[in-house]
């Protein structure tokens, strides 16, 4: 894919490289800007890697919102970065996603998930509430206890409190994907249910069937019975 790098904005230590439907980190932008960069804005374009990054090693922030990040994401390790907004990607799995964070990003303070099926809010089902929100925001800070901002809030010290004691309970389930929703389902036979007796189920070769009934009707209980006596019987 040719990238053109006239599309490229500079000022000071920020680079933009915004809108250009690029599905990976052009070489030339670590090449040319990863020695001074402290912060990189790769918005809107069709990143499905940030495979690249190993050269902004002095990266203070990252902004990659609008891309097609998906649980497969890995950063290298940026032991400055304290600012990383990850809005409106594919992203479903948080706990795989927050430990690989803590790992590669010891220094974050800001991180922003909206939009990902991860964070579970009214942006991305309707059926969301705040208090799906709520227990979302108490185990990303059970994974991550540094962190200053979480989404659009400032982290207060009640949800810091109540995150280092049940954190760990209100972990976010990741949605099953329509291939693992089939491959729980059970196999339906094709084969629909019938009393007959199985030689009577083949429409090509149908036999009759004729066996003595084993219920006897006495006749006690009729509705009819009402209005007849015992020796009309």
């Amino acid at each position: 894919m040719a990238y053109n790098e006239s599309m490229v904005v500079v000022s000071g230590t920020q680079v933009s490289y915004i809108g250009q439907d690029c599905e990976d980190i052009p070489g030339f932008l670590g090449e040319r800007f990863g020695g001074f960069a402290r912060r990189l804005d790769l918005s809107f374009n069709r990143l499905r890697s940030l495979a690249g990054l190993n050269a902004f090693g002095e990266l203070e922030e990252l902004i990659a919102d609008n891309n097609l990040l998906g649980n497969d994401l890995q950063l290298p390790r940026l032991p400055h970065l304290h600012t990383l907004t990850l809005n409106k990607n594919q992203l479903t799995d948080i706990e795989a996603l927050l430990e690989h964070l803590a790992e590669v990003v010891p220094s974050l303070e800001y991180l922003s998930l909206l939009g990902n099926e991860a964070c579970p809010n009214q942006l991305v089902s309707l059926d969301k509430d705040e208090d799906d929100y709520q227990r979302y925001r108490f185990f990303v800070l059970h994974k991550l206890p540094s962190l200053k901002f979480l989404d659009t809030r400032r982290v207060t010290k009640t949800e810091q409190a109540e995150a280092m004691a049940r954190g760990a309970f209100m972990k976010v389930v990741k949605p099953k994907t329509e291939e693992e929703s089939s491959e729980l389902r059970p196999e339906c036979t094709a084969t629909p249910y019938t009393p007959l007796p199985r030689g009577s189920r083949d429409g090509k070769n149908h036999k009759g069937v004729f066996a003595k009934c084993r219920y006897v009707y006495y006749g006690k209980h009729s509705e009819g019975n009402r209005f007849i006596r015992n020796d009309q019987l």
